[in-house]
């Protein structure tokens, strides 16, 4: 799992093998709780919070989050095919071996979020605080990152083929270090990457 400042959360209780199928999660809060094997397929949530929680091989598919927070917490082989998330809060949290398929988010602050190696072909982050988040050696070929502010991010290594990127920070990028192969950007984009590389911009 990636480094973090303060290791695994310490969970004090644990929730296994439940199903959540369809459930509504408006409003709960859970602190240092595990969430081992439970069903979250199709579960809805708007305000809710789950602060230093521990989810393993929990299923967040097509479920939808709106405005809900996320913090500190760690997922390991959890799935997130078809989930949204919308004005949502995960600063902090970490991801380990789970799966994104056709993961959207829109909004909200993921800063400091950890997901090394991460498999994000195809997904969409919009308008979305990337700060600090370690993507390194992340698979991003062909994700959509439009709006994302990716200041100093960590992006050694990561892939970018055929991304669209318009509109995101990307002076932590490093165009020698990360594969940027038929990647859509800005002409803005384009200045801060040339500069990047040590070439001289003129207008004229």
């Amino acid at each position: 799992m990636a480094d973090r400042k303060h290791g695994v959360p310490e969970t004090h209780s644990t929730i296994r093998s439940e199903d959540w199928d369809s459930e509504d999660l408006s409003g709960r809060r859970y602190e240092r709780v595990a969430f081992v094997d439970v069903d979250m397929t199709e579960a809805t949530s708007r305000g809710a919070t789950f602060h230093e929680c521990v989810f393993r091989d929990v299923r967040f598919n097509a479920s939808v989050h709106s405005d809900s927070a996320f913090t500190n917490c760690a997922f390991k082989s959890c799935v997130f095919f078809d989930a949204t998330f919308t004005g949502c809060k995960l600063v902090g949290s970490v991801f380990d071996d789970c799966s994104f398929s056709l993961l959207k988010v829109e909004g909200g602050d993921w800063s400091f979020a950890g997901l090394p190696g991460a498999d994000l072909r195809g997904v969409t982050f919009k308008d979305v605080r990337l700060r600090e988040a370690d993507l390194t050696k992340a698979r991003c070929e062909g994700a959509v990152l439009r709006d994302a502010d990716l200041s100093g991010a960590w992006l050694h290594s990561a892939d970018f083929t055929r991304a669209d990127l318009r509109g995101s920070d990307l002076s932590a990028l490093d165009p020698l270090v990360a594969k940027l192969k038929d990647a859509v950007i800005d002409v803005r984009q384009a200045v801060t990457l040339a500069m990047a590389l040590g070439l001289e911009v003129r207008s004229d």
